[in-house]
């Protein structure tokens, strides 16, 4: 049976096909219709037939933006709004006339890496999403461990400061708002005065408050990660999303993720991801 993956994105959809040993046969992309519900399934559709050509043997796998909702069937928590409280899951598999299996975009990083990426060979496995927002997906022996409720992973809104930066979530002090891009440039411009990319930050390490801003990324960071080691303690650690490719990560904030997980021993691997922008992708077609 071939596999086709299709990562549904903010900008861009990209479909891949799989044969039956994982083998990339094709691959496309399209931008993403904006604001367009019926589009989208459109796009979905005409792209995934334009890859199968005919083949009639295949499985299909989504990564979408959001979640669906155990209660509901419905997609929830997607920064891609039009998505949210549709039956994205239900009208596909019409389209398609088959089953269809769908996760969101940090449950299949995380498959992606685990199984074909750089974490591939360790067991328990937690996959980190680190952009816009914050988000995470939890495989064990290869299997997604998606939990009671579908949200299992979900660290970006574990509260890292009570009383803290509001969420659009409903809640105070989430992880997602002091360690996302978007939050990280709102800190910079407060610290500085300034409206700047989070490669330009990265790079502007004359500023004076350079040292401060960097000191607080890292201490959240910390706290965010170990509290995560001490619940699941993984194996392996896999970063992903846009701030992955900031280098000191993986040095002073591996370091600050150590000293606070309560163990006497910590040596849990942070690894940069192997797949980049193409592990949604991938995961989906593994679903």
């Amino acid at each position: 049976m071939y596999k086709l993956g299709v990562d549904l994105g903010g900008t861009k959809t990209e479909a891949i096909l799989l044969d039956t040993n994982l083998k990339l046969i094709k691959r496309k992309r399209v931008p993403t219709p904006q604001n367009n519900y019926d589009a989208i399934l459109n796009t979905i559709f005409t792209l995934s037939v334009d890859l199968l050509d005919g083949i009639e043997d295949y499985s299909i796998g989504i990564c979408t933006p959001g979640a669906i909702s155990k209660k509901t069937g419905l997609i929830k928590n997607s920064n891609t709004q039009c998505l949210i409280g549709k039956s994205l899951k239900e009208d596909l598999e019409k389209k398609f006339g088959k089953n269809i299996s769908m996760e969101n975009d940090a449950n299949c990083f995380t498959i992606a890496e685990s199984t074909i990426g750089s974490a591939n060979g360790y067991d328990v496995v937690f996959g980190v999403i680190m952009g816009t927002g914050v988000g995470g997906g939890i495989v064990i022996d290869k299997k997604l461990h998606q939990g009671r409720t579908n949200i299992a992973g979900e660290w970006g809104h574990h509260t890292l400061h009570l009383n803290g930066n509001n969420c659009y979530c409903g809640k105070q002090g989430c992880v997602e708002t002091y360690i996302s891009g978007p939050s990280l440039e709102k800190r910079w411009k407060e610290l500085t005065g300034k409206s700047q990319t989070m490669p330009e930050i990265v790079e502007n390490t004359d500023d004076p408050n350079a040292t401060k801003w960097k000191n607080e990324f890292l201490e959240n960071f910390g706290i965010g990660l170990a509290n995560v080691i001490d619940i699941l303690d993984p194996d392996a650690i896999v970063l992903g999303g846009g701030l992955s490719n900031i280098d000191f990560l993986y040095t002073e904030g591996k370091n600050s993720v150590y000293h606070k997980v309560f163990s006497d021993l910590v040596d849990t691997p942070i690894l940069k991801n192997k797949l980049g922008d193409s592990a949604g992708v991938f995961g989906a077609a593994l679903l």
